[in-house]
């Protein structure tokens, strides 16, 4: 991850010693950029992906709805699960430590697009910003690859949880009734074609506005459910002890790591700041502390009442610790089921927020700048194309309802890459403060760490993956968390 050229850890466009780079080479890098720029902006003239997904209208706080919307939701959930790899302490450092680290890493990409634009080459795509900065090809494809698969991942993970969740809310109202998984995905799938139909991430400003919403209305029930179960007459036996085994402890702390990165990041903050109406610099700051303020509120509780509640014992998911498959559940049913609800339309908002970068591709590929959004031109290979990737994405839920071991690989080797290596490399890259300030060496440090982390958490994920593999079941009638 340290570019191209061959020189090591996050080379500084500034040579050691030199504020800038000598004349000659500085007037063809400008020479360079400047046409670059003029080249960008008139191949985004052309551009339906950007004129009509990407369309910049919005403000800080639309910016901040779709950042909340992206980071916060129900994978919070599994953060009592991240806690019990690591203990209290350990557990609740790195919780604060990876929140740190995020919004550090977002808040240094929004301040490289912010100096991109200033100097006319305004990026809206992640895939585009990175290749620029890294000034190689290969990154363009990397970048594309990695992202594309983090969201249609978890486009299928929103379906499938969602279907999950009704399928939890009818068999509580038919026990024996004859629906099966598959039925509910069906039911999800055609409200998302529905609903995918909103023509741009703009859109989706209300929409993003009700998740963040609906989050602190979870995470709420769900906290109070958790004090109630543990503080009951016959609590949960709670042990918060570690395995014994020191290979298993450490794997098992890499793999809550892993999951911590899934929980914090989304990867595609430079398309959610393109949603911004020019110029957008300093608008994204603004975004990020709504987000984390949210964050704060909607992350720690669940966290520490869940783990707090069932120990070691805590499922990947508490809500299936709440409601066990032996026994009643743990707290009210109506409690439960609203709690379930809010996680169902919060699911569809999160599904649409991460269609949002396929939808672009599609868009750039098949629709005609110069004629009208909702042309008959460009609205039916719209309406028939996001209605494909929906269904693509079902059925691939259908055949693979796996949930709790998928979140930690995604995070190894999705997030961790794209945002908390990458943003740190292109600041270094791109800033190019000097290498000995106290931001150049924090951002080689959180480099070199998240690197080993990342690979050892693959590794962790994987073999956890791989451990499990006996309860997975092709076309399950039950989603294996």
């Amino acid at each position: 991850m340290a570019g191209t050229g061959g020189t090591p850890l996050l080379p500084s466009p500034v040579a050691a010693g030199h504020s800038v780079p000598p004349p000659a080479v500085a007037s063809t890098v400008f020479d360079v950029e400047a046409s670059a720029g003029a080249y960008r902006h008139d191949k985004r003239a052309a551009d339906a992906g950007a004129a009509f997904v990407l369309e910049s209208k919005g403000t800080w706080w639309h910016a901040g709805f779709h950042l909340t919307t992206a980071i916060v939701g129900p994978t919070v959930l599994t953060l009592p699960y991240a806690l019990r790899g690591m203990g209290w302490v350990l557990g609740l450092v790195a919780l604060t430590a990876v929140a740190a680290v995020t919004f550090y890493a977002y808040y240094l990409m929004s301040r490289v697009l912010d100096h991109c634009e200033a100097k006319g080459r305004r990026h809206i795509r992640f895939r585009e910003l990175a290749a620029d900065v890294l000034g190689s090809g290969w990154v363009f494809y990397l970048v594309v690859t990695v992202q594309t698969a983090i969201n249609a991942g978890i486009t299928i993970g929103s379906i499938l949880l969602a279907a999950d969740c009704l399928q939890i809310m009818y068999s509580n109202l038919a026990p024996n009734g004859p629906l099966k998984l598959y039925h509910f995905i069906i039911v999800v799938a055609v409200v998302l074609s529905f609903l995918s139909q909103l023509p741009s991430f703009h859109s989706l400003r209300y929409i993003n506005l009700g998740s963040l919403l609906l989050s602190f209305g979870y995470t709420i029930l769900v906290s109070a459910a958790c004090i109630r179960a543990g503080a009951s007459s016959n609590p949960p036996v709670k042990d918060y002890s570690l395995s014994s085994s020191k290979s298993e402890k450490t794997l098992n702390a890499f793999l809550s790591i892993s999951i911590l990165a899934s929980v914090f990041g989304n990867g595609i903050l430079p398309e959610i700041q393109a949603t911004l109406a020019p110029p957008a610099a300093g608008k994204m700051m603004k975004a990020l502390v709504l987000c984390y303020t949210v964050v704060f509120l909607t992350f720690y509780f669940p966290a520490i009442t869940g783990y707090w509640a069932f120990g070691n014992q805590v499922q990947s998911n508490v809500l299936q610790s709440l409601m066990p498959d032996e026994g009643p559940s743990l707290a009210p049913t109506w409690l439960l089921g609203l709690a379930v609800v809010l996680v169902l339309l919060q699911l569809l908002a999160i599904a649409l927020v991460y269609s949002q970068v396929a939808y672009e591709i599609m868009e750039k590929n098949s629709a005609d700048a110069a004629s009208g959004r909702f042309s008959r031109r460009n609205l039916v290979p719209r309406v028939l194309l996001r209605t494909a990737y929906v269904a693509s994405c079902a059925f691939v839920a259908a055949m693979l309802p796996f949930f709790g071991d998928i979140v930690g690989v995604v995070g190894a080797f999705g997030f961790i890459p794209l945002d908390f290596v990458l943003p740190v490399v292109m600041y270094n890259m791109a800033i190019a403060p000097p290498r000995r300030s106290p931001v150049y060496l924090a951002n080689v440090a959180i480099m070199i760490v998240f690197t080993g982390v990342g690979l050892v958490g693959a590794f962790a994920s994987v073999r956890k993956l791989a451990l499990d593999a006996g309860q997975f079941k092709l076309f399950s009638s039950n989603v294996v968390n």
